[in-house]
């Protein structure tokens, strides 16, 4: 056939530690290549594809870390290059690529036929992971026997690609504020645009998080949240030990609230009810035993449940 070996490394596991190591992140914490391996398993488990496989960009080409469903170890350690295969075209491309019949698809080069196939796959479709507007990895999605992709099958690889994408987004954001603030982190307090810009994004976590069905992505958000707010407690202020329990949506709201929004606009970005709100923070003062919404987010601060 003329195509050239696909590139291979040491074995997945390597090549998860490859991208934590490139990403920042350590291999006890949780890192943008599980947040990908997460989304691989859900492909496999909402679409009609058996076999799922996705990697995400370093140094310009696709590092695959992550396969599900597959019989054989022929993906293992595949690096896709930009512009190559049909994942590199979706890549440069920045939309979804489809081979129904892989192995005479003339559209694309078959630098990787040897991986491809030799899983057996027959139709192939190509997914890139947009964040900010660039394509940060590609998931694929194949079967081992030609196979057309609709609406059915096509929706929830979207629906799939569309959360990945969010959440990298978000880590994204609080990797940056992370490394701005890690020099500053060492003084007794941050300044305070720095701390407010913390504890907007931390609202901002809050309401997507309220959306979110997903468990497993609701966990990790959770995550993330933790770890805002540790990072953007002041110091200077005395804290306290409260035995005290927010719900989930009493949390959201004192969040917002935290920022001065009214209960109209805590409504619209949590789309609630505005007397549900009213209903949610009137709860969260009791609980703080706070008079007023000033001073439960004050306490909620020292107590180290608000940022």
């Amino acid at each position: 056939m003329g195509a050239s070996l696909p590139h291979q490394a040491p074995g997945p596991e390597s090549a998860r530690a490859g991208v934590r190591a490139a990403f920042g992140a350590p291999d006890d914490d949780l890192s943008d290549a599980q947040a990908l391996d997460h989304a691989v398993a859900e492909l496999v488990r909402r679409t009609r594809f058996p076999v799922a496989f996705g990697g995400l960009v370093l140094d310009g080409a696709i590092h695959v870390t992550s396969i599900h469903g597959a019989r054989t170890h022929s993906l293992d350690g595949l690096v896709v290059e930009a512009a190559r295969g049909l994942g590199g075209r979706a890549l440069i491309e920045q939309r979804p690529r489809l081979a129904i019949d892989y192995r005479s698809a003339r559209s694309i080069t078959h630098d990787y036929d040897r991986a491809v196939l030799g899983e057996g796959i027959a139709t192939l479709f190509a997914v890139p992971i947009m964040v900010t507007g660039r394509a940060r990895g590609v998931i694929y999605c194949g079967s081992w026997a030609e196979a057309p992709v609709g609406d059915v099958v096509a929706r929830p690889a979207f629906a799939v690609a569309d959360e990945l994408s969010s959440e990298l987004r978000i880590r994204d954001e609080v990797q940056r504020r992370l490394t701005r603030n890690r020099g500053a982190a060492a003084p007794a307090t941050l300044p305070a645009a720095t701390r407010e810009g913390l504890r907007e994004t931390y609202a901002e976590l809050r309401s997507i998080s309220a959306i979110v069905a997903d468990p497993a992505v609701r966990a990790r958000l959770d995550r993330l949240e933790h770890r805002l707010a540790a990072l953007s407690q002041d110091p200077a202020e005395q804290s306290v030990e409260l035995d005290v329990r927010l719900s989930p949506r009493e949390l959201d709201v004192l969040a917002c609230a935290a920022l001065g929004s009214t209960n109209a606009e805590i409504a619209t970005a949590l789309d609630l009810k505005e007397g549900t709100v009213k209903s949610y923070l009137q709860s969260a003062m009791a609980k703080l035993d706070a008079s007023t919404r000033h001073a439960a987010v004050v306490m909620a601060r020292r107590a180290g449940i608000l940022p």
